[in-house]
């Protein structure tokens, strides 16, 4: 669920795998809820865990944070104290390099799709850059959610509790955009690290129009693999400039992106009667009962999973549209790509191959909205998708493959993916009946004559 109230990591298989994506590991947590009431736990108070942090200084004015239920500049201030460490400035030689690998990109991709070139303008972003301008999208995609899971928390509070959880209350209530802010933050920094492109995450980050590599995690990338680095930049520009292109000519898209996460969000609610229960088995189950002014029983409480809102019907459905579109998004790139490398750049598959890996271990897309929303972005399905529209291009060509994107309804559906291939064969099927159906609406005379002796 967002924000650390529930597993992050909901697939049994991942989980039991252990490591980074397993239970115990530091992705159960990503966003450090407990990590805050643990180090309270500890012997401290919030107060000592922000004198240890000295982007806590200005505590006053983080408190006084009115600019929605994500405090933004705090989650700035993290993820930038986190990077600072290892931040390397981008050079003039990198913004050139990348400049001129992404428009190279665009003249291998002009003869595989019909979609024009989505790049206005190219740039190379250190991971520091990276953060600062990609707060504006990532605002609009987490307030949302982070509203309903503070109105959900606080509407759904049991009143026969609020004498011993009144100070958790309190705390929660005052410092919930410092909190959500912190999450977000740490989230941010950790995603700077890796991040390659603008578009890693499955969503356009960066201003429209604007193509983008960060050299430092590009270099990084290219000593694990055993290619040229110069390869290896052009097949990320490869990949940032298809994503450019799809997003770019298909103006509903990023909206169906926001609308299904929004429709999530809207969703969070949290059942009074289910918690009431919940709060008096569990408070029941600990020695002493709650105390209040123990910090660790209240962390004990917050990981009992009683406060963990329900997944409704509706919800399921965003989220399995939200799967859906994101696979087909990166099934498209990944179809467009390796038809443009193939003849092109020697080291393709390898380099796909490690892509499909990192995605499969849980790549910045998938950690982004398993943390996010709970999402788990299966390979599968980007298996499936990928199968789609390389099986779209083999049999009707380029332009019926991309003329699937004019429109929502004419894209595969979850359900298409179970079985690619029958959706593939339908497209066939439809684009007859099309063409008998606009046969027959042809006026009297412009049907063919009869043949001679066979009229009446």
């Amino acid at each position: 669920m967002p924000f650390g109230f529930g597993l992050p990591d909901r697939d049994p298989e991942r989980r039991d795998q252990g490591g980074e994506g397993g239970q115990g590991g530091p992705a159960s947590d990503p966003f450090g809820l407990g990590a805050l009431f643990g180090s309270i736990g500890a012997g401290g108070s919030p107060e000592d865990l922000m004198a240890k942090m000295p982007l806590f200084a200005e505590l006053q004015k983080l408190m006084n944070w009115s600019g929605g239920p994500v405090n933004w500049d705090l989650a700035r201030q993290g993820a930038i104290s986190q990077l600072a460490a290892g931040h390397q400035p981008t050079s003039e030689a990198e913004r050139t390099a990348v400049a001129e690998a992404l428009r190279l990109a665009d003249l291998w991709l002009d003869q595989v799709t019909e979609l024009p070139s989505g790049i206005d303008r190219t740039t190379a972003w250190s991971r520091v850059e990276w953060v600062e301008k990609t707060l504006p999208a990532w605002s609009a995609l987490i307030d949302p959610l982070a509203e309903r899971v503070v109105a959900a928390m606080t509407s759904a509070l049991p009143q026969e509790a609020a004498m011993s959880f009144g100070p958790v209350a309190g705390i929660m209530g005052r410092m919930g955009g410092m909190m959500f802010g912190a999450q977000v933050g740490q989230a941010l920094g950790k995603l700077a690290d890796e991040v390659l492109t603008s578009t890693d995450v499955g969503i356009p980050l960066a201003p429209a129009g604007t193509g983008v590599l960060v050299p430092q995690n590009v270099a990084e990338f290219a000593a694990g693999v055993d290619r040229p680095a110069d390869e290896v930049r052009l097949f990320l520009a490869l990949r940032e400039a298809a994503s450019q292109r799809l997003f770019a000519h298909v103006p509903w898209l990023r909206q169906q992106l926001a609308d299904a996460v929004h429709a999530y969000a809207r969703g969070i609610t949290i059942d009074r009667e289910a918690i009431e229960r919940g709060l008096t088995e569990a408070m029941s189950g600990m020695e002493g009962g709650l105390d209040p002014s123990n910090p660790e029983s209240i962390q004990q409480l917050l990981g009992s999973g009683v406060l963990e809102p329900e997944e409704t019907p509706e919800q399921q459905m965003a989220l399995r549209r939200l799967e859906t579109l994101l696979a087909l998004v990166e099934g498209w790139v990944d179809t467009v790509v390796a038809e443009a490398a193939k003849d092109r750049l020697p080291g393709h598959s390898a380099l796909a191959e490690t892509m499909r890996r990192r995605r499969a271990s849980g790549g910045p897309a998938e950690q982004t909205f398993a943390t996010l929303v709970g999402l788990q972005l299966r390979p599968r399905r980007l298996r499936d998708a990928a199968t789609v529209w390389g099986a779209m291009g083999q049999r009707y060509g380029t332009a019926d493959r991309d003329r699937l994107w004019s429109h929502p309804d004419l894209l595969p559906t979850s359900e298409d993916l179970d079985e690619p291939m029958d959706f593939v064969a339908r497209q066939g099927l439809d684009d007859e009946f099309a063409a008998l159906t606009a046969d027959d609406a042809k006026p009297a005379e412009e049907q063919p004559d009869d043949e001679p002796g066979e009229r009446a």
